[in-house]
C-alpha cells in the first residue's frame, strides 16, 4: 500500500527545530497525499521529498510508513520554541538520545552481520538509531542505503567513536561538503588528522584560525588546526596573511611563533593607519615582527600618544 505520511498529533509540532522545506511539507501533510502527490505539490523530486520526511521521522513529527511506531520506552524529545539557546541545545541532544535509546535497547544485542544487512535497508526510526553503532562495517553498509541523507551523516559525525568510521564518512564527499556535518566532525574527538586536513587544508587561514582558537572543539582537533596553519601560512598570498593578522587584531601571531613575514605581507601591513591598541600591542609582543613594521608603528599618532605602546616597540628586538 503506498504511504500516505501524517503527521503525529501528540506533540507539538510547531516547537521543532525543522527548516523551511520541512515546515512546509510538514504542513501539506493530512494523511490523504502519497509522496508523487507530495512532490507535485512541493515541484521537487519524489526522492527530495522522500528525504524531508526521512528527517520528519527522525524527529519524530510524521508516523513512520506502515505504521511503525517506536518502542514504548523510547520518547520523543521536543524543542521549546521559548527556550534560549542552552536550552535549546540540550534538547536536540535529547532528540539524538531517543535514537541512541533505541539502538541500545533494541538494536544492539543483535549480530553484527545482522546489523549490516538492517543498515543496507532501514528505514527510520531504525536508520537514525544505527548511526549509533560502534562497528565500521554498520556505518559503511548505512552510508550505502540510498535513504541516508544529511541528518544521519551528522548523528555519525557527532557521535560514532572510531577513526575508520569517519574515514568512511570523510570519503562521501557529497555528505562531508555540508556545514552541519563538517561542524559535527570538528566536534568529535576521534576525528583523524588526515581527514581533517582533507576537509580544511584549502580553507582561508581565517577559517583556519578559528578552528584553532574555538572553545567548542575538542583540544585535539585544536592542535590540528594550529599545525595546519602553521604549515599553510607561508604558502599563502601576502593579501591573506595580512588579513589574518588584522581581522584577528594580531591574536593569531600566538599560534605563529616561530615563522616570519615575507616582504609582501609587510609592506601591505606598512601602508595601513592603526588606531587598534590591541592590534599593535599584540604585534610588538611578536619577536618576529619585521623592523619596517615596527618602525612604521612607531609613527602612528595613537602610539605617539601612549606611552606604554611606545614603550613596547622600543623594546622590541627589531626597533633598530
Amino acid at each position: 500500500m503506498t504511504w500516505k505520511p501524517c503527521p503525529r498529533t501528540e506533540m507539538d509540532l510547531r516547537s521543532l527545530p525543522l527548516d523551511s522545506r520541512q515546515g512546509y511539507l510538514l504542513s501539506r501533510l493530512d494523511g490523504f497525499l502519497d509522496v508523487p502527490a507530495l512532490a507535485a505539490v512541493m515541484g521537487m523530486e519524489e526522492a527530495e521529498v522522500a528525504d524531508l520526511l526521512a528527517a520528519l521521522v527522525a524527529y519524530g513529527a510524521v508516523v513512520p510508513e506502515q505504521g511503525e511506531a517506536l518502542p514504548p520506552a523510547v520518547q520523543v524529545s521536543t524543542v521549546d520554541a521559548s527556550a534560549g539557546p542552552d536550552e535549546t541545545e540540550a534538547t536536540l541532544t535529547g532528540v539524538a538520545a531517543t535514537h541512541r535509546q533505541l539502538f541500545e535497547r533494541v538494536l544492539h544485542a543483535r549480530p553484527v552481520d545482522e546489523r549490516v544487512a538492517l543498515a543496507l535497508q532501514a528505514r527510520e526510526p531504525e536508520l537514525s538509531a544505527l548511526c549509533f553503532d560502534p562497528t565500521v562495517e554498520v556505518i559503511r553498509a548505512l552510508l550505502e542505503n540510498p535513504r541516508t541523507g544529511l541528518l544521519q551523516a551528522r548523528l555519525v559525525a557527532s557521535h560514532h567513536r572510531t577513526a575508520a568510521g569517519l574515514e568512511v564518512l570523510g570519503a562521501r564527499t557529497a555528505l562531508v561538503t555540508d556545514a552541519g556535518v563538517r561542524r559535527s566532525l570538528l566536534q568529535n574527538p576521534l576525528l583523524p588528522a588526515g581527514l581533517f586536513r582533507r576537509l580544511w587544508s584549502a580553507k582561508r587561514l581565517l577559517e583556519q584560525y578559528l578552528v584553532a582558537s574555538s572553545r567548542e572543539v575538542p583540544e585535539q582537533v585544536r592542535a590540528m588546526a594550529r599545525e595546519l596553519l602553521r604549515a599553510a601560512f607561508n604558502q599563502r598570498t601576502g593579501e591573506e596573511r595580512a588579513e589574518l593578522i588584522l581581522t584577528t587584531e594580531g591574536r593569531c601571531l600566538t599560534s605563529l611563533v616561530g615563522l616570519t613575514l615575507d616582504g609582501h605581507t609587510t609592506a601591505l601591513l606598512c601602508r595601513r593607519t592603526y588606531v587598534s591598541t590591541l592590534l599593535i600591542q599584540n604585534i610588538a609582543r611578536w619577536s618576529a615582527a619585521p623592523p619596517a613594521l615596527i618602525a612604521h608603528l612607531r609613527r602612528q599618532e595613537v602610539v605617539r600618544r601612549n606611552p606604554v605602546l611606545r614603550q613596547l616597540l622600543e623594546r622590541h628586538p627589531n626597533a633598530g
